[in-house]
């Protein structure tokens, strides 16, 4: 298996190397990771066995796979940082979230085989799902690697177009906080209707991954799990016809355009 280097220690970057090498494709001693912090290096090593270095370059150097996992306002100043050491016989990967395939390229200043991600939250527990777009110059085996990498986290979706990026973003990136906003609701409605509130959020979270495995794991659309709940003068027919009031679809799709317009304009910010 080729070594594989992150630069930037992160939330994301631990849930990744807890996913490599949960999966047993990936040796401890093959994985090494910077930060600027030593004492999160100091926890990241003694956690999970890795190796660790306050020198970008030196991770750049001596891995096959290199990750740039740093938030987006970081990475002109790691690509220039490590732009003289980034050679081309190199695969390299950024999760800075926003920020272009062509802009990467641009600050390394060279061709690089280079895929740009979008992760999401969940792939702290291993249940995220990451969306890839391959820039050109990956062989078919490299790119398998490196789906590999991402589907250590959870599920991945390889993607033909950059420009759906945003709408990624809006749905996988922001999706969590529009999940856990709608499970709140649903406990703080339980709450004010009688049940505990520790007894409300056990229910409410297994009853949205439950929905969620029986849209996984079927074929069938999610209007028809929502027709199989609903039966004819019903409680959830009434519920139904109070989010439909509230405007609850509505809202749901606005959140999403919102969010995929600001992600383009944060894209464009960093051009």
């Amino acid at each position: 298996m080729k070594k594989t280097g992150f630069i930037g220690a992160g939330n994301m970057a631990e849930a990744m190397v807890k996913g490599l090498i949960a999966s047993g494709s990936f040796k401890k001693k093959e994985i090494v990771l910077s930060d600027v912090d030593p004492a999160r290096l100091s926890y990241l090593s003694s956690q999970y066995g890795v190796m660790t270095t306050s020198d970008n370059k030196e991770v750049v150097r001596t891995s096959d796979i290199v990750i740039f996992s740093v938030k987006p306002q970081t990475i002109s100043f790691v690509c220039g940082e490590v732009r003289n050491v980034a050679t081309t016989d190199k695969l390299y990967v950024s999760i800075a979230a926003g920020v272009k395939h062509s802009s990467i390229k641009t600050l390394i200043g060279r061709e690089i085989k280079l895929a740009r991600v979008m992760p999401n939250t969940p792939s702290l527990v291993l249940e995220g799902a990451s969306c890839i777009y391959f820039g050109e110059g990956f062989s078919g085996d490299e790119e398998d690697l490196i789906l590999k990498i991402l589907g250590a986290l959870g599920k991945a979706f390889r993607l033909e177009d950059e420009g759906i990026m945003d709408a990624v973003t809006a749905l996988c990136g922001s999706g969590p906080a529009f999940v856990s906003i709608f499970i709140e609701a649903l406990c703080d409605g339980a709450v004010k209707m009688g049940l505990s509130r520790k007894l409300a959020i056990d229910l409410a979270a297994q009853t949205v991954l439950g929905t969620s495995k029986m849209i996984q794991q079927s074929t069938v659309h999610p209007a028809e799990i929502k027709d199989m709940v609903t039966s004819p003068g019903g409680t959830t027919a009434s519920g139904i016809h109070s989010l439909e009031q509230g405007g609850f679809r509505a809202t749901v799709i606005s959140a999403i355009e919102s969010a995929a317009r600001r992600s383009a304009e944060l894209s464009a910010r960093e051009d």
